[in-house]
């Protein structure tokens, strides 16, 4: 209790809340602005806590972390182009509702769900971390493998209705993966002589290129349709009944985000589709995931945000971190000559509780900000379609370049963008592009890696424990999708 109330008189003094609330507001916009990611945002801030106390600086940057995968949502809801790579599961629910006229409630939701995630995720690191990145450190290759699999079965589930075209989509986005250098004996492939592509096709304005070009693309063609003069921000502030209905998929997705975010390297975007696909699962009606079904869009924004809180139970607890963000706040702590893991809990328990408390602060802050910004946001789709397309392409080249300083990847991100517009002319989905893209290394690398491991024995994938759960449940995920579908096609209608 000590610890605590030491905890509390650390942030609550002037510059630790002026910090936290400009980061938490600062998040915000980056996220909702295509191309630039937290990673991006925190790296940019990092210098500028350097000359700080530990606890403003460090809270400064917490407070962009929170803020900018909530922003994303922005984004992917008012112009359907993720505003982060955790917000492009928001996409498949959040944009449909915004095209039948429900933005306000579509992002009343996705606010709710964000804070409900992230405080979740926030009390399950502050009473859970030591448990939780214990079973996070007995993951090796297989069980990477194993998860990777299992992700790779959601394809089904983002597939709008045609499991054909989502499987054709996802072995193009598995395809684009494999660029790049060899993970285990190290020489090039399919890199066309160019050094750019040695490192694999650039995520970000892959992203950007898939999504909001395309986007633009697809919105020129479309000039002479009339311009929708205002936004729907009817029923901002969530309904009873809409959350009494998405109560029991928040939870589910509270706890299943917070795991994902505990494993290094799996992050916000895994968890959102993961807590997708597990709602549509589970729901009585999947069939209108997809549609603009508000449970949907509360799976995705409560998982990737409570992705957050479970990235952090490695990154204090152990020194390991749960992603790219994390990775920057370990060295943001270290020059603070704060050295992550159990020695920081002994040592500087008042600042490790300052930390706690302000990271379930910005929760609730990015909550309040989120809605209170709402209508500001919402004049980007109010500018005329002539004016918007300018807008979203010069944010698309900002963003691409603004990752490496490479024109490289400017060029890159317009011939995926012209790519993904042709993809979306013959009714093929681009979410499993993205999804492949993200898994794709993951699973190749750790399949490999399992190999050598066992000698080239197979069954390593089957003898320890978590790696069998893991493949049994991407196996029933496999089969209940395809039992949908063929329902699907027997239904009155369909055929």
């Amino acid at each position: 209790m000590e610890a605590i109330l030491s905890g509390l008189e650390l942030l609550l003094q002037p510059l630790p809340l002026l910090m936290l609330f400009s980061g938490v507001i600062g998040g915000i916009v980056v996220g909702a602005l295509p191309g630039l990611t937290a990673t991006m945002g925190v790296a940019i801030l990092v210098p500028f806590s350097f000359g700080m106390e530990p606890v403003p600086g460090l809270l400064m940057l917490l407070g962009l972390y929170a803020g900018a995968i909530y922003g994303g949502s922005v984004a992917a809801i008012l112009i359907n182009t993720p505003g982060t790579p955790s917000a492009a599961a928001t996409i498949l629910d959040g944009t449909p509702m915004f095209n039948r006229g429900e933005a306000g409630r579509a992002i009343g939701m996705a606010t709710f769900a964000s804070v409900f995630g992230g405080i979740g995720s926030a009390i399950f690191l502050v009473t859970l971390a030591p448990l939780l990145s214990r079973f996070a450190l007995a993951f090796s290759a297989p069980e990477y493998f194993a998860l990777a699999v299992l992700g790779i079965t959601i394809i089904g589930s983002i597939s709008s209705g045609s499991l054909a075209k989502g499987l054709l989509s996802g072995c193009i986005g598995l395809i684009i993966a494999t660029i790049g250098m060899d993970p285990i004996q190290g020489y090039t492939r399919y890199t066309f002589g160019t050094v750019n592509l040695m490192g694999g096709v650039p995520f970000i304005p892959a992203l950007i290129g898939l999504f909001a070009v395309s986007e633009a693309i697809t919105q020129f063609e479309r000039l002479i349709e009339p311009i929708k003069e205002e936004v729907n921000l009817k029923k901002l502030i969530p309904s009873f009944s809409d959350i009494k209905r998405v109560m029991r998929t928040m939870l589910k997705s509270t706890v299943i985000g917070t795991f994902v975010g505990a494993l290094p390297g799996a992050g916000g975007d895994i968890a959102s589709f993961v807590c997708y696909n597990e709602a549509q699962r589970s729901s009585k009606h999947p069939e209108t995931f997809g549609t603009g079904e508000i449970e949907g869009v509360a799976a995705a924004e409560t998982g990737n945000n409570a992705s957050t809180g479970g990235a952090l139970i490695p990154t204090l607890s152990l020194g390991v971190p749960g992603d790219s963000v994390t990775a920057i706040i370990i060295g943001a702590l270290m020059v603070q000559g704060l050295r992550p893991g159990p020695l920081l809990f002994r040592d500087h328990l008042d600042i490790v509780n300052a930390l706690f408390i302000g990271f379930i602060a910005a929760n609730v802050f990015f909550g309040i900000f989120g809605l209170m910004m709402a209508g500001f946001l919402s004049k980007l789709i109010m500018i005329s379609k002539r004016s918007l397309i300018p807008i979203i392409m010069v944010l698309a080249i900002v963003g691409s370049f603004a990752m490496q300083n490479n024109v490289f990847d400017i060029f890159l991100m317009l011939l995926l963008g012209i790519f993904g517009y042709l993809v979306r002319k013959i009714n093929v989905p681009l979410g499993p592009i993205v999804l492949a893209l993200i898994l794709g290394p993951m699973v190749e690398e750790n399949f490999r890696k399992s190999l050598v491991m066992s000698y080239g024995d197979y069954s390593v994938f089957f003898v320890r424990p978590i790696s069998a759960v893991l493949l049994l449940l991407a196996l029933i995920s496999v089969v209940t999708t395809i039992v949908r579908e063929r329902k699907g096609k027997h239904l009155p209608g369909t055929e």
